[in-house]
């Protein structure tokens, strides 16, 4: 399940958008589910659905509507596992991925997965800036819990409860997000 609901009002512009590399950070996050394992696809999408959904028109993926997106990351969550759920009732776990993280790749979901299956844990989360996020793994018990998410925070709760059932994969890269205009330029500046 893939993010990509908000307004970008930090951003000023939907950075679901922004290119990296010629693609969108919406298409780039896509295309990393698709490479991996995780299926099928979500893409959660709000504030800007009609300019991102063309964007997305030719990929094998299915798109959430979340007409609550001003809520906060808790109601596409629930957008997203009820679109999970509508698809099929045996998905034995969900990732939740945000769509503005660069790094974000198959590579990343292939070491959530591994740790998961090493530790035997029902949550997996990425760990960056000293602290559990996104992208992070929940195994069906939890889909409960995704379901009757609410506020800004979404899944924190659960990243940060019992910490015998939730395990951590340092990924420092994940730390980079874009929410601001100075964050894009940072990182155009950066790549060749």
């Amino acid at each position: 399940m893939i993010l990509a609901a908000g307004a970008s009002t930090r951003m000023g512009a939907p950075k679901q958008l922004l290119e990296l590399d010629g693609r969108p950070l919406v298409v780039r996050a896509v295309e990393a589910a698709l490479a991996s394992p995780a299926w099928p696809v979500v893409v959660v999408l709000g504030a800007q659905a009609e300019k991102i959904r063309p964007t997305l028109a030719r990929l094998p993926m299915l798109i959430a509507e979340n007409p609550a997106w001003a809520e906060g990351m808790a109601a596409s969550i629930r957008a997203g596992m009820t679109t999970l759920r509508q698809f099929s009732q045996k998905l034995d776990a969900a990732l939740v991925a945000l769509c503005d993280q660069p790094a974000f790749s198959a590579e990343v979901i292939a070491q959530l997965v591994a740790a998961q299956r090493a530790t035997g844990r029902s949550i997996v989360a990425a760990r960056y800036g000293g602290r559990q996020g996104a992208p992070a793994l929940f195994l069906r018990e939890h889909f409960p819990a995704l379901a009757a998410l609410t506020g800004e925070e979404g899944a924190r709760s659960l990243l940060n409860g019992d910490p015998t059932r939730v395990a951590t994969v340092d990924l420092p890269a994940l730390a980079l997000d874009l929410d601001t205009p100075a964050d894009y330029a940072s990182l155009q500046s950066k790549s060749p």
